[in-house]
């Protein structure tokens, strides 16, 4: 985007929009498209492309002092593969790239510019198998630069290429500038000299007035050795300032890429044992992942699992597995789940760095629940009693959303059966009597209890006798007595004090008769005196009162 090389500008220059044209022969399908724009100052990272605003994936800076001044310069990255396969060939144009306010600044040292390049990855079926690295930062000269290029493994070097993104190179700029692999001086006579590799070309097109920016491609064939998994490159310079961007190499390096994800991670309640499912990639390799590839499971750093890859996964397949993991009891929840494929680096990669995917799993915990009081009510006899515990469902949840229901037995609460339905006017006939609740959520569920117990109420004592033989009031009754105080005792005495009567649960009640000898006679009407003894150690004091006769 300078209009001439810095070097020569007597005022400085920078456009803010330019154009080239992507020509595509056909045949060849667009994978991979990769924008990079850079220029003097702290960066403009707005722009447009075709009007489309733009905005990067990531940035790069450098600084650097010049004999006391400060310079700033940036460059950014965005993966634009979803709009270069849809524009396809055609022209591509930046605008809104705006450095003007470093331009002054920079033109003191001359290395005012700005510019962009899109980097196209593509297919052709009629081509040899290839691997193409890139790799991008923001490193410069003056003096030396070393950039080592790992993940390589080079089958042969037949036709081997190397490319540069870089900037701010000048063409009558010659001092000590080289540029090497393995050692080994790179050329490209005569658009570049072995003693100026970054001189404004684009070797592509022959171009000679890209200013300050090159695009250059080497061939590297008899520089690099079959077997090689690394490159080294050497930027030497003496003067000229040039910035590495990107680095783009084509070799026929035939190796496989895995990667993995995890796909969904299956708990059941309360429980230790899991099912991870789980995919193995071999995507944009260039050899199939050998079967038996290992896989490695962990929880919070801990080895819970050990697999293989059961097939060979071609180019761009996969391999999908589900497996069953115990964890250890140390595990809580949260924890952290990772799988790493190929976890011994016993497979060679394009890269090494992508094999492992993690994420956080929760185990499925019984939710927590409010303890319920035991429930106690009147004895109605024998141990039995009407129970309302209506309202206990609201009072064990500890979150509104949970759900409650009651069962006779654990083992229907844990099977969620035979729920009982009638929580207001519940009958049981034991006391104590357990009752279970189980309380779920989304995830799982706990099951809690509480108790049913009665106690015995003061007994009902109508005091009232008509021993007339009509079936009403005939007998001294007290409701709530035979049933529930089995052990009591009762004594009835005349007006002066004799005993006339004496009854526990082995004798009728009272009817009015006075036992003398063998045989009973009438007791006169009129008041009575009566001690029951209940034999409870809840009622400690004996219960007296009158009681009145009449025919």
């Amino acid at each position: 985007m300078n209009p001439e090389e810095n070097s020569f500008q007597l005022a400085p220059s920078v456009y803010t929009s330019s154009s080239a044209t992507l020509n595509l022969a056909s045949g060849n399908t667009i994978e991979k498209a990769y924008l990079y724009w850079a220029g003097s100052g702290l960066g403009d990272f707005d722009i447009k492309l075709n009007n489309i605003p733009i905005r990067p994936d990531r940035t790069f800076s450098y600084q650097r002092n010049a004999t006391g001044i400060i310079l700033d310069y940036f460059s950014a990255f965005k993966d634009i593969t979803d709009l270069v396969q849809q524009i396809g060939n055609g022209q591509y144009t930046i605008s809104d790239l705006d450095v003007s306010p470093y331009i002054a600044q920079h033109f003191i040292r001359r290395t005012n510019f700005a510019g962009w390049a899109i980097i196209i990855v593509y297919k052709n079926e009629t081509l040899p198998l290839n691997q193409l690295n890139v790799y991008d930062g923001m490193q410069a000269v003056p003096d030396v630069v070393n950039i080592t290029l790992s993940s390589l493994n080079v089958i042969d070097n037949q036709n081997a290429k190397i490319g540069f993104l870089a900037w701010e190179g000048d063409k009558d700029i010659l001092v000590n500038e080289t540029l090497r692999i393995n050692g080994n001086i790179l050329s490209n006579p005569p658009l570049n000299p072995a003693n100026n590799a970054f001189n404004g070309t684009n070797s592509i097109t022959g171009s000679t007035t890209l200013y300050n920016m090159d695009l250059d491609v080497y061939d590297i064939q008899n520089n690099i050795a079959i077997g090689d998994t690394s490159a080294t490159i050497q930027l030497t310079s003496g003067q000229d300032f040039v910035m590495i961007n990107a680095i783009v190499t084509k070799l026929n390096s035939q190796l496989p890429d895995a990667s993995v994800s995890i796909d969904n991670i299956g708990s059941s309640c309360n429980s230790k044992t899991i099912t991870v499912d789980f995919t193995v990639y071999n995507r944009e390799s260039t050899n199939p992942l050998p079967q038996g590839t290992g896989i490695k499971l962990y929880a919070n750093e801990t080895l819970v699992g050990t697999y293989q890859t059961l097939t060979t996964i071609p180019i761009d397949g996969h391999e999908t597995r589900s497996v069953t993991v115990v964890l250890p009891e140390t595990i809580a929840s949260p924890f952290t789940l990772k799988v790493v494929v190929d976890p011994d680096n016993t497979v060679a990669e394009i890269h090494e760095d992508n094999n492992e995917a993690s994420v956080t799993a929760n185990l499925n915990v019984s939710p927590q629940v409010n303890p319920l009081p035991p429930l106690k009510v009147c004895n109605k006899g024998y141990g039995s009693g009407y129970y309302d515990f209506s309202n206990y469902d609201e009072l064990v949840k500890t979150d509104p959303s949970q759900t409650v229901s009651f069962h006779e037995t654990a083992e229907d609460a844990n099977q969620n059966v035979n729920p009982i339905y009638n929580s207001h006017h519940y009958l049981s006939d034991q006391s104590p009597k357990e009752l279970f609740v189980r309380v779920g959520d989304a995830n799982c569920y706990t099951v809690t209890s509480f108790i049913l117990q009665t106690y015995n109420c003061p007994p009902t004592i109508y005091n009232a006798v008509s021993a007339n033989g009509d079936g009403l009031n005939d007998t001294f009754f007290i409701e709530g007595l035979r049933t529930i105080f089995l052990n009591f005792e009762i004594y009835i005495y005349n007006r002066w004090g004799k005993l006339v009567w004496r009854g526990d649960q082995y004798t009728e009640d009272w009817n009015g008769l006075i036992k003398d000898g063998v045989g009973h006679e009438l007791a006169p009407e009129g008041t009575y005196f009566y001690i029951l003894k209940l034999n409870d150690p809840d009622y400690p004091n004996d219960l007296t009162g009158f009681v009145y006769l009449t025919r």
